[in-house]
């Protein structure tokens, strides 16, 4: 909604501009998208390697919770 409103704002103070964020957000947004995949696979692996790296630890101070 705040991005709307921010859109109608800038539509009134310059229309011309307003319109071509309107027509170029869709291509930024398909040209950002591969690295958003690449981030969420790097960002799993890191966990799975957090995790494997941390499982010991977590495994020896399980019993000695409360």
């Amino acid at each position: 909604m705040v991005k709307f409103l921010l859109w109608c704002i800038l539509f009134v103070l310059c229309w011309p501009l307003a319109l071509l964020a309107l027509v170029l957000y869709p291509l930024v947004w398909l040209v950002l998208l591969p690295f958003r995949i690449v981030g969420v696979a790097v960002h799993g692996v890191l966990e799975v390697i957090f995790l494997a790296i941390t499982l010991p630890f977590r495994l020896l101070a399980a019993p000695f919770r409360i």
